[in-house]
């Protein structure tokens, strides 16, 4: 059960990073990714750039690492004052641009929202968002109680059924 960490679903499209800075004066932006690794977002062709709920495509014209960050410059976008007005916006992608994962494997996108229940059949709630940590990734399930849940596959999470929307774990109620 390996997770392909990073990508999360927001309605029809998937969100795979954002604008969060300027580049240069010649209409370049600082791109904060959440794929694994970093620069595999420049590998997803077209972008939709997201602002409240409205979608543009983008084609990047050029991108490079920049320092431990990421940089593009959008085709027709040559001007700092025209590539501030895009800071803060979503990058998104269509399902369709992902790669296509083998059994056991999973996007982030796939268990927002599904069910977590124990080995013995009590609900913990739903999960809401996942932490990255250094060891491991962390679920956060919403239910009676916010708990968080380290997803360690064959130890704490016992299955995966997307069908059933349903994630088992190997976790007391308590914990």
């Amino acid at each position: 059960m390996k997770l392909k960490a990073g990508i999360t679903a927001q309605n029809d499209k998937l969100v795979v990073g954002r604008i969060h800075g300027l580049f240069g004066v010649k209409g370049w932006v600082k791109i904060f990714s959440h794929t694994s690794p970093r620069d595999n977002i420049f590998s997803y062709k077209p972008w939709w750039l997201e602002s409240q709920g409205e979608y543009v495509q983008v084609e990047v014209e050029t991108a490079q690492m920049s320092g431990k960050g990421l940089a593009a410059k959008f085709k027709g976008l040559d001007e700092r004052d025209e590539a501030a007005k895009l800071l803060g916006q979503d990058i998104c992608i269509n399902h369709s641009q992902l790669e296509l994962l083998e059994a056991g494997e999973y996007y982030w996108s796939q268990l927002i929202g599904l069910r977590v229940v124990t080995r013995q059949g009590e609900s913990l709630g739903i999960i809401k968002s996942w932490l990255e940590t250094g060891a491991n990734d962390v679920l956060v399930v919403s239910g009676d109680r916010e708990r968080l849940i380290p997803y360690v596959p064959d130890t704490v999470i016992q299955s995966v059924d997307l069908e059933e929307g349903c994630v088992e774990v190997d976790w007391h109620v308590d914990d």
